[in-house]
């Protein structure tokens, strides 16, 4: 499967669909990209849905750590959705469940935002 990025909106929170591995190299930049372009376009408040992940990397964990970095140093948030049990498994091995909130049904994720201006 190729790795893909695509968004789409529910009200001012911006779903990123991931497909794919998030690997080093091209896959870790497209996420990387696609926070770019959100933030540049006023959002602040991201899920990623990683249904369709099949497998990252450290490169690719790094690219989410930073993502959810800049959305936080811009007073927004980022949770991960949907994630495979591969993908559920490398994110309790590296610790990352402490710093992601992480849900296995995208409305209670989107729930979990709030209200958010």
């Amino acid at each position: 499967m190729q790795s893909y990025a695509s968004t789409r909106l529910a009200g001012n929170i911006a779903i990123v669909d991931l497909g794919g591995a998030i690997t080093s190299g091209e896959t870790a930049s497209l996420l990387r990209s696609k926070i770019k372009e959100l933030t540049a376009a006023g959002h602040k408040y991201a899920l990623l849905n990683l249904r369709d992940v099949t497998y990252v990397d450290s490169a690719g964990m790094g690219e989410m750590v930073a993502a959810f970095t800049t959305l936080r140093n811009l007073g927004g948030d980022l949770k991960l959705a949907n994630p495979q049990e591969r993908v559920t498994y490398l994110l309790r091995v590296t610790k990352l469940t402490t710093i992601f909130e992480i849900f296995t049904d995208e409305s209670a994720a989107l729930q979990r935002f709030g209200s958010v201006p």
